[in-house]
């Protein structure tokens, strides 16, 4: 079957690629409605964590190799993969490093606070990534007030230990220069006052110590917030007022509040995650059209910063749906990994063998290098990042060789109608014609072509090792 490839665009920016079913189902839907399933993805059953590791005694809200499990789990089988993108896409926007935040508080509390899904915290507090998730594509000044009240982030960011005689400028700083209005849009002085914004929004344990379910919550310490009033270089509120005023130390939590409103609206918030979003969807290889952003930043701005509204014109625009916008992303390992299980499959694979190949590419999920996030594109490219792609696609095939030969027949008359039937389905960027040469020459070795199971059973999973490690498979 030849599927939709604006389909298979869609599915490889908005999710992790298809499976055979999924482009099939959501080709018959076609592209408009396509959209429209995966930002609505909240009228979709979320039933992906009762398929996880049936039977496996993992523990995911406390060992963090597990939890990395789980998401990739979630990646590639969820039925709300846009969910999933954009929990990514914050989990980067947001960059928390697990290493850190267990050498503050251990790593089984380190797990909860970055992982845990509320059913399985034992005051049923969801973790930083199920944050994410809920709050993917809702209003953006709405997951900014939850991630600084995250306790993930007050650990990361030093919160917990703001206080009036000595606030911590940690998170006022990446607020305002990484999270919403970037560089050169502060000054140094409001780093300072958005200090004292936050002092007080602290951490408490609740439970002894030594108990093994005393876990950490947000608290709002007023007898650690400054009351005076703050002063910014920008508007704070919609008559131009520049000025916090001095509150009562019992109300002084709008004061992180006021901030907060003030920067997800402010448009320079705006035009910078208009120009993160096209990064994100639509093209590495060309700088951000100018005029994309300028629309992007008014959608966002006219629906009072609602990330669904803005995603949906992402992918509804003419950028994304143009032709020189296919394959013009680097693939970041986790999508690559993800995307090869998606469409090679990985029965009998345990997810667990995907975790060092994924480090060994650059990525190791609830690890970024820094606040700053992962550094993308080519640079993913390294010869060593190369070498553990091709060594994973090389252990994936070698595990799916019965499946992989089973898919293939009736497919492989001639060699050419089997990489036909596979790079349809597998969907690299277009190869040069010697490189598509080259593959049907590996097809034709050997024995004469007979198309037999036999003989099947041995191409096919050679053809999808060169195809899955190939540098055309690398761009999504």
């Amino acid at each position: 079957m030849t599927y939709d490839p604006r389909i298979q665009h869609l599915l490889r920016r908005a999710g992790f690629g298809a499976t055979a079913a999924e482009a099939a189902y959501y080709s018959q839907r076609g592209v408009a409605a396509a959209i429209d399933e995966l930002v609505n993805f909240g009228r979709v059953a979320d039933d992906v964590d009762a398929r996880f590791a049936a039977g496996e005694p993992l523990s995911p809200s406390s060992v963090i190799n597990d939890a990395r499990q789980r998401w990739l789990f979630r990646m590639v089988s969820t039925r709300r993969p846009l969910q999933e993108k954009m929990a990514l896409f914050w989990h980067n926007h947001f960059a928390t490093a697990y290493s850190k935040v267990a050498g503050r508080v251990g790593g089984p509390e380190a797990t909860r606070m970055m992982c845990a899904k509320s059913a399985e915290h034992p005051a049923g507090i969801r973790g930083q990534l199920e944050l994410f998730r809920d709050y993917a594509l809702p209003n953006f000044r709405d997951l900014l007030t939850e991630v600084a009240r995250d306790p993930a982030m007050l650990v990361w960011l030093d919160g917990r230990a703001n206080t009036k005689v000595r606030p911590q400028e940690n998170f006022a700083r990446e607020i305002m220069e990484l999270f919403t209005i970037g560089v050169g849009q502060f000054v140094e002085a409001d780093v300072y006052a958005g200090a004292r914004v936050f002092t007080g929004w602290n951490l408490q344990q609740i439970g002894n110590r030594d108990d093994p379910n005393a876990f950490y919550q947000f608290f709002y310490n007023a007898a650690q917030h400054d009351t005076n009033a703050k002063a910014f270089s920008f508007a704070i509120y919609g008559n131009g007022g520049r000025t916090i005023p001095a509150r009562a130390a019992a109300g002084g939590m709008q004061d992180g509040l006021d901030l907060i409103a003030a920067l997800a609206r402010h448009p320079e918030t705006a035009r910078r995650l208009a120009r993160k979003l096209w990064s994100f969807f639509v093209s590495e290889v060309q700088p951000p059209d100018e005029r994309f952003v300028e629309q992007i930043a008014t959608v966002y701005l006219q629906s009072d910063c609602h990330m669904a509204s803005t995603v949906r014109a992402v992918l509804l625009s003419r950028e994304f749906q143009a032709q020189s916008s296919h394959f013009a992303r680097y693939s970041w390992p986790v999508e690559y990994v993800a995307r090869a299980l998606k469409e090679v499959g990985y029965a009998g694979y345990p997810l667990n063998n995907a975790l060092s190949p994924l480090s060994n590419m650059g990525q190791q999920l609830f690890e970024p290098p820094d606040v700053g996030g992962w550094t993308l594109g080519p640079s993913w490219f390294s010869t060593a990042g190369m070498l553990a792609r091709m060594n994973f696609a090389s252990n994936l095939v070698g595990r799916q060789r019965t499946d992989i030969g089973r898919a293939a027949t009736g497919n492989g008359a001639t060699p050419e109608a089997l990489l036909s039937f596979y790079l349809d389905r597998l969907t690299p960027a277009p190869y040069e014609r010697a490189a598509y040469e080259d593959l049907l020459a590996y097809l034709r070795g050997g024995a004469p072509w007979t198309g037999t199971e036999a003989q099947l059973r041995v191409k096919a999973p050679g053809l999808l090792h060169l195809i899955v490690g190939s540098s055309e498979y690398q761009l999504v």
